[in-house]
């Protein structure tokens, strides 16, 4: 393509991921207030941003009422202290909602249109659970458009096992007890926690800090995941344990052309080399990154075996495994989720696209002999979102070496 720019992974920061509901961290923090925070972090770590360079402020929320709602790319910049002559929008694409906002404003430096945007993500689950006050269509039953329980996740998860029999649950407990351990060896090498915005928190027992994750489970072990409840089918196979737990939390990113980051002397974490977003059957959400990702190698002109790491969402552990066995991964594939996913981390739906990226980038820190990441991810109503990254700091030589 002639005359297209660089888009550059500048930075990102997050928020700790809190349960959602009111023994949740985050039960008395406003959901604007989490992602202003993620904003003001990611601003005070690149000070060499002059904030009224920032073009554009696209902030994703699935659920879009309340203090989640009202064009939230623009009150959060207001909020986040950015000038008034920064603009911002809002996104929606469910689950996908931060990626959606990293390729839409991408697209934009790409294009040309502009240099500096912040691209991020917030959902407060314990405040606004997701399809809260949502309409549906009576024609998508009526005309049988989609099955009755397509809106729920946990059936769709189900359907992906009914559907392929060697997908059985002892591998989606085993896959959800090894992310466990990942998180917390990734939090005991301090892997995690530079990427983290404290958030000040209000409970019963007065104000707190909250400095890390709150979902985590590391002495998770498969006699204990073996006993849980199915509760979306009798003697089903997805629990609470296999699947990621409802999540509040909020991420920020920066993205740059090449131009920006070579004027303001920026130091670039990755390079956005193609995107592509699918649909499949809203029945089995869970397929959507197959195709979304078949389409992004394609469109970047790379085969499955040039990707030396996987970002991959864990919205269910079955997801991942269908994801894997399609590409002939294996289950315990040293590249893919090297910290641990979203089952352990938590997944804030249009917040974790971003919380996959900046994992990414860190990983490419250390993996010069890795040229090629990806950051993959389900989304409701049958969808699926690609990004494949090119890593900067990639060295022949240690790719031979290794």
């Amino acid at each position: 393509m002639a005359d297209r720019n660089d888009v550059v992974f500048v930075d990102g920061v997050r928020t700790p991921f809190g349960r959602a509901g009111e023994k949740g961290q985050y039960w008395n923090t406003r959901a604007d207030d989490l992602v202003v925070k993620a904003m003001i972090g990611l601003l005070e770590r690149n000070p060499q941003v002059p904030k009224d360079r920032i073009d554009d402020v696209a902030i994703a929320a699935t659920t879009q009422q309340g203090d989640q709602g009202l064009t939230l790319g623009r009150t959060a910049a207001l909020l986040a202290g950015l000038p008034k002559s920064v603009p911002g929008f809002a996104i929606d694409r469910m689950c996908a909602g931060a990626m959606t906002s990293v390729t839409t404003l991408g697209s934009g430096i790409a294009f040309g249109a502009y240099d500096l945007v912040i691209a991020g993500g917030v959902e407060h689950m314990g405040r606004h659970p997701m399809g809260f006050g949502a309409d549906p269509n009576p024609r998508f039953l009526s005309e049988k458009m989609v099955a009755e329980d397509a809106l729920n996740m946990g059936m769709t998860a189900e359907r992906i096992h009914d559907r392929f029999p060697a997908l059985t649950k002892e591998r989606s407990d085993r896959f959800a007890m090894r992310s466990q351990q990942k998180l917390a060896a990734a939090y005991e090498a301090g892997k995690i926690q530079p990427d983290l915005v404290p958030v000040a928190i209000r409970s019963e027992s007065g104000w707190g800090l909250a400095t890390q994750d709150e979902g985590m489970r590391p002495q998770t072990t498969m006699e204990g995941l073996a006993t849980l409840k199915t509760p979306f089918r009798p003697h089903g196979r997805v629990t609470a344990g296999n699947s990621s737990p409802l999540t509040d939390g909020a991420t920020a990113s920066l993205l740059a052309s090449t131009d920006a980051v070579k004027e303001l002397g920026l130091t670039p974490k990755m390079r956005m080399v193609s995107f592509a977003f699918a649909g499949v059957e809203p029945e089995i959400m869970g397929l959507g990154p197959v195709p979304s990702t078949e389409k992004a190698l394609r469109k970047a002109g790379l085969r499955i075996d040039d990707i030396g790491l996987f970002e991959l969402n864990e919205a269910f552990a079955i997801q991942v495994l269908s994801f894997l066995d399609h590409f002939g991964i294996a289950d315990d594939d040293p590249r893919v989720n090297l910290w641990g996913g979203a089952i352990a981390i938590g997944h804030p739906l249009a917040a974790s696209g971003v919380r996959l990226m900046i994992q990414l980038a860190r990983q490419f820190e250390e993996h010069p002999e890795v040229r090629y990441g990806i950051t993959a991810m389900c989304v409701g109503l049958g969808q699926g979102g690609t990004v494949i990254w090119e890593n900067p700091n990639y060295d022949k030589r240690a790719a031979r070496k290794g």
